[in-house]
């Protein structure tokens, strides 16, 4: 882990809406934090889905060492992608750096960076940076591939983000908690997938295949409690088909991260992996964002070492 002092120049990319609207109401409170600290720093608001991908993109062409997303998981990814894209396109790199106001900011949970607004100012400060993988995923709304840091899920816990958006009233976990209360009813049916893995392949109805570089989904749940962003091999964590009480048991072990050893669980760690539903249709999400609802198959890998964060010091 490197330490980089005040020196950096840093562009703050705003999504206003994230959060329910917190991000936009906590710009003063950033702007002064990081005005004490002497940090320099220019922001700039989002307008548009995936236009923090183009901000961050251009921000590292005009010479940013570091580019921050002020938001969620969402945000977090959108301006990943645009570091990744202009570092592969020769275009030169810099940090990401996250400031966390969103609804579940499980990439930033996975990454070692602060939950608290004033904590994640004082890491921007700090600058301690570590080197993470990131994981390219192709198939559904992207055939033409994209980045992801914390994680893709397919199959019950996409379905649970997807009932989770729907939930206005309820922010953060409650809302994931209770969108996947309501998803043992919608989507208990598995469809039968291959999974083609460094380890082999098989074949099995699945619930859910978590492909993991972080360790956390859904504000709460513990998919790969042992996973860590650097290691080069994503975690994989796949629920087989069980019974409607199984899956709602299964939730509170999902939460205290003590799935393993569970029958109905499977975990191994691999670079790449190829999920083909052989019958059904695989519903998706990448860090969070619709992958898709009813791909037939995804092709994932995994990039080792490929970007800079600004972490919290302790990682």
């Amino acid at each position: 882990m490197t330490s980089h002092v005040h020196s950096s120049k840093h562009l703050l990319i705003v999504n206003p809406a994230a959060g329910g609207g917190t991000a936009e109401v906590s710009i003063p409170m950033i702007e002064k934090t990081l005005g004490n600290y002497g940090v320099s720093f220019e922001l700039v608001r989002t307008e548009a889905p995936l236009h923090a991908i183009s901000l961050a993109r251009e921000a590292v062409r005009d010479g940013f060492d570091v580019v921050v997303a002020v938001g969620g998981d969402g945000t977090a990814n959108e301006v990943l992608n645009g570091l990744v894209e202009a570092k592969l396109a020769n275009e030169g790199e810099a940090a990401l750096g996250v400031l966390c106001v969103g609804r579940g900011n499980d990439f930033a949970y996975g990454a070692g960076i602060p939950h608290a607004l004033g904590d994640g100012c004082r890491a921007l400060a700090e600058g301690n940076r570590s080197t993470i993988d990131i994981g390219r995923v192709e198939g559904g709304l992207y055939p033409d591939g994209r980045y992801f840091g914390n994680g893709v899920g397919i199959g019950f816990d996409a379905v649970v983000g997807f009932e989770a958006k729907k939930l206005k009233r309820f922010r953060g976990f409650a809302g994931y908690l209770i969108a996947a209360l309501r998803t043992i009813f919608l989507y208990f049916r598995a469809p039968t997938v291959r999974l083609e893995h460094d380890e082999g392949s098989r074949e099995l109805p699945a619930l859910m295949v978590s492909v993991m570089n972080g360790r956390r989904m859904g504000g709460g749940f513990l998919m790969a409690p042992e996973a860590r962003m650097g290691d080069g091999a994503f975690d994989l964590c796949v629920a087989r088909q069980v019974g409607r009480l199984a899956i709602f048991r299964l939730i509170g072990r999902f939460l205290k991260g003590t799935q393993a050893g569970h029958p109905a669980i499977w975990f191994g760690r691999t670079k790449r992996i190829v999920v083909e539903a052989m019958d059904g249709a695989l519903p998706a999400h990448a860090d969070g964002e619709t992958l898709c609802t009813d791909a037939e198959w995804l092709v994932l890998e995994l990039l080792p070492r490929q970007l800079d964060v600004v972490c919290g010091g302790r990682t």
